[in-house]
Formats: structure tokens, sequence, C-alpha cells
């Protein structure tokens, strides 16, 4: 690469530690104040100038974020100012596909050093060419994140879809294409959540709790221990009592469920599956009466109205919306690739960039 060189940072650009904001901060601030993640505040006074790049000392210490404004900086967060030989853009995409974590020699929080920082090595290509480089990578950048934005969208349409085809799988329409808007098909009806399960209420697992033991403890975010006793019987879903009420699981095997999750275990005129379906299409939150943490009474579950298909039915529909949600799930699974594709792809071009690929 003719006419790049190789310099540390601390000769190219100036590294402004950041200090605690408690006597300039103000609601009516001029200047955003910034840490390691974005802003949160605004102050009087400020530290670094516009155009600069955030390096996060402590916390967050690969998320380089570059701010066009002049701005307080907390004392977590480095403010890396450039000096006139380098363009303050380029700098930031550089650190953007650097990976700071490799410098980090802490054991607990990860930190960086300003001495680490300053002697940090930078191609530099005359200014002229770090333009062209900047312009090219931002070109390349809007392009990739219109495809994002695009697969993103697809994603969100998939979550609606899931949730017309639960909508429409407890109005019949799924296995009965003639039945009228608000009216349920022959042979169904409508019956409270208590006439067709038990609700076990979970207990503190601290008594039971044990590496090796033969039953998982789930909450209501997943498994988090094993147990040498159950409280719940196999094919049974949760639904939290307290924290996340609106994310029910199914569990096939027995378990133990802790005091923030209850086990809606069903009877013999219910299908468990078709509950569970049920549950994740059901908006658990309206219930929430908390003005803090959401949680759920026991006896509002209960009285949760709830259609009800013939038995011969019950399994022909949960098969109708696995059958749906399977084609969903595959579509879901081709987007998480094609999105870390793209990840894959925005630090391929870093690393063209900065290897004097992208600008000939």
């Amino acid at each position: 690469m003719k006419k790049w060189q190789i310099k540390p940072l601390g000769e190219v650009c100036e590294i402004k530690s950041g200090k605690n904001q408690k006597k300039v901060i103000n609601p009516n601030g001029k200047y955003p104040i910034y840490g390691s993640s974005g802003i949160f505040g605004y102050a009087d006074e400020y530290i670094c100038d516009e155009n600069t790049t955030i390096i996060g000392r402590k916390g967050t210490i690969n998320s380089p974020i570059y701010v066009t404004t002049k701005f307080w900086n907390v004392d977590t967060a480095f403010g890396l100012c450039v000096k006139e030989t380098l363009n303050s853009k380029f700098l930031y995409y550089f650190c953007l596909g650097f990976n700071f974590k490799e410098l980090d020699k802490s054991t607990t929080i990860p930190s960086l050093s300003k001495g680490d920082l300053l002697s940090i090595e930078l191609p530099i290509p005359p200014l002229e060419t770090q333009t062209l480089i900047v312009s090219k990578i931002e070109e390349l950048f809007s392009e990739l994140d219109k495809g994002i934005e695009d697969l993103k969208t697809s994603q969100q349409q998939l979550k609606t879809y899931r949730q017309s085809v639960l909508k429409y799988a407890f109005e019949g329409k799924l296995t009965n294409k003639k039945v009228k808007n608000g009216e349920l098909p022959k042979r169904w009806e409508w019956k409270k959540i208590k006439d067709i399960c038990e609700i076990k209420g979970g207990k503190n697992q601290s008594k039971v709790i044990n590496p090796q033991g033969k039953y998982p403890i789930y909450g209501s975010s997943g498994i988090f221990g094993y147990a040498d006793e159950y409280i719940c019987d196999e094919n049974t879903t949760i639904v939290g009592r307290k924290g996340n009420i609106n994310s029910p699981l199914y569990v096939t095997t027995k378990f133990w469920n802790v005091d923030t999750a209850f086990g809606l275990c069903t009877n013999e005129n219910y299908d468990s599956k078709l509950l569970f379906y049920f549950c994740s299409g059901f908006n658990f939150k309206k219930l929430d009466k908390s003005t803090t943490i959401p949680s759920l009474a026991k006896s509002d579950i209960l009285s949760i109205d709830i259609p009800v298909p013939q038995n011969t039915e019950q399994h022909r529909i949960v098969q109708e919306i696995e059958s749906r949600l399977s084609v969903a799930d595959k579509m879901e699974e081709s987007i998480g690739q094609s999105l870390l594709q793209a990840e894959a792809l925005r630090q391929s071009i870093l690393k063209k960039a900065f290897s004097g690929e992208l600008v000939k």
C-alpha cells in the first residue's frame, strides 16, 4: 500500500478521559452526556468536540459510537479526538472493526486502559484516500443496512403471522372455513380455564436443588437448575407469575417450578398442547394490575375464558397449528442466518478497507 503509514493511535489522536457528570448534569443542558452505551442525560459543559469517537473504558468496550456534536463523556468512556492528519470518520470505522476485547486484562468487568489505546497501531493512507475509503464504506454499509432492515421487517411479519395462526385456530377457522366472525363452530363451547386444567403454584427450590438432580427446575424464562423432586407432571404449560408473564413454555418432562411460575396441567378433556398454544396467543399483560414488576394472580388465570372444541377435533387443530408454525420457524431460521451473514459482511468490508483493498 503505497503512501500508507502505520502509526500508533496516540500519535494521530488525543484521548480525552471522561469525568463524573454530577456537577454539570442538567435536564435542560445544551450538551449530551455520553457513556459507552449512548446518551443518558444532558450537561451545561462539554469535554469533547464534534466528530469524536467514543470507546468504553469500562463495561461496554467493543461498541464505538460516533458523535457529531460537542458532548460530556462520563468516567467510563474515552473520547478519541483526531488530529489534522486523520479523518474522524476514518478513525471511527477503524474502531468499529477493531476487537478491543483483545486488550481487556480484567477478570470481572471488561475494561481498557488509556495506555493500551494509545499504542494501538493504525494503518493511515493520505487524507484524500481516507475520504474515499470512508465514502466507499458508507456506500456499502447503506446497501447492507437496507438489506438488514428488510430482513427485520420480515421477522416482524412472521411474528404477526404466528399470532394470526393462533387467533384463527381458536376461532375455529383453521379447520372450519365456514365459521362466521364472532361465532364459535358448532359443538364448540366456552369454558373457564379452571374447568379444563389445574394450576400448580411453584415453590422455592433451595431445599431440592441438586446439580445431579433428575428433574429440571423451571422459571418463566427456562431451566436454571435441577432437583430431586418435582411438582408438575409431563406436558404442562408454564406461565410466569411474576416478571416474564407473557412467554409461556411447554414442558414434556416432570419438573419443579419455582415460586414465580405457574404450572397449568390439563385434564383429560383438553389437549395439553392446545392449551399451550392458547396461552401463546393470549395477552397475559392485560391481566397485570401491578405498578412495578409485572405479575399475575392465580384467580385471574383461572377465570380466563377459553374455547373448547370437541376432543376429536383438538388434536387436528394442534396439527394444523404446528404445520403452519413449522414453516414460519424455517423462515425465521433462514432470516437469522442471513442477519449473521450480514454482520460478517460488515466486518469483511472494514477489514478490506484497512488493508487497502476497498479503494485502489
